[in-house]
């Protein structure tokens, strides 16, 4: 049965506590754990369970039966037992007697590292390859939810002036009825800096099931929605250990995006000039 979620102990604590009860299995898990537990905040279930030797789902037992909802949740818990300033949880280089102008750099800097951190694990296959499918896609469809979804509307806003047909889909009922009249001809481009989103996911398994090609854009390359990718571009933040979603990894998100509505402009140079025309005129209406 798990253990009363109400207990006034932290991650560590509670799993400590635990510990003498658990199957030589969870006690594998929770040693790495334990002994690492500024590394394991960083980590997707999918790289926890590479380390450890063991299955995803045998991780989410263990956390079931500590009394969490999930690894997400025993993620948090083991974050307030490191983090020892409250302020670390909204960014963790600021502090509380900091002026704007210091918050401001220290923002701008993260985002900074988060890009070239970003530009260094990207492979120039991968981007290659992400923009070939594009180019000869009949239909392309943005999937997106949360604080990934402004990353796919934006996506939308830019590839039409290629004269891609696609659209942005942040709507999950929306995304799984769209996948299912997906073919072969099709592509599909999942941002989700986790890789771990249900709804996502589930998206993906019905475009892949109706033998449509798929894009992913995440931040771990052991997150489930790598592995159903047929192409992966990853981004690399280092302010992901206190929240589901780094505030830097948006920012590499958009960059990957903007270089693949580059990539494909250049194969498309006089459509994608053309088209900038047309957009101009009728925005320029817009205009006072």
């Amino acid at each position: 049965m798990p253990m009363n979620r109400s207990l006034p102990t932290g991650g560590l604590a509670q799993l400590r506590s635990a510990y003498p009860g658990l199957s030589p299995k969870f006690q594998g898990i929770a040693d790495h754990i334990l002994q690492n537990p500024q590394d394991v905040v960083h980590l997707s279930i999918s790289e926890l369970a590479e380390v450890t030797h063991c299955a995803e789902a045998t991780i989410f037992r263990l956390c079931r039966q500590l009394g969490y909802k999930g690894y997400q949740d025993l993620k948090i818990a083991l974050a307030s037992d490191i983090v020892k300033q409250p302020m670390q949880n909204i960014h963790e280089e600021v502090q509380p007697g900091d002026e704007m102008i210091t918050v401001a750099q220290k923002v701008f800097n993260a985002n900074m590292l988060g890009i070239t951190d970003t530009l260094q694990v990207l492979e120039e296959r991968s981007l290659s390859e992400a923009v070939k499918l594009l180019d000869e896609a009949k239909r392309v469809l943005f999937y997106a939810v949360g604080g990934s979804a402004p990353i796919a509307d934006d996506a939308y806003h830019k590839f039409i002036r290629a004269g891609l047909n696609c659209i942005s889909q942040t709507d999950t009922h929306l995304q799984v009825m769209t996948a299912a009249l997906l073919d072969s001809e099709c592509v599909v481009v999942g941002i989700s800096h986790s890789g771990s989103n249900k709804d996502i996911l589930e998206a993906f398994h019905i475009a892949k099931a109706a033998g449509a090609k798929t894009i992913a854009v995440t931040s771990y390359n052991k997150s489930p929605l790598a592995q159903l990718a047929n192409v992966k571009l990853y981004t690399s933040t280092r302010e992901t250990s206190f929240r589901t979603e780094a505030i830097s990894a948006r920012i590499a998100q958009l960059c990957i995006m903007d270089a693949l509505y580059v990539g494909l402009s250049l194969l498309r140079q006089q459509q994608t000039l053309d088209n900038l025309q047309k957009i101009r005129e009728v925005i320029s209406e817009k205009r006072i």
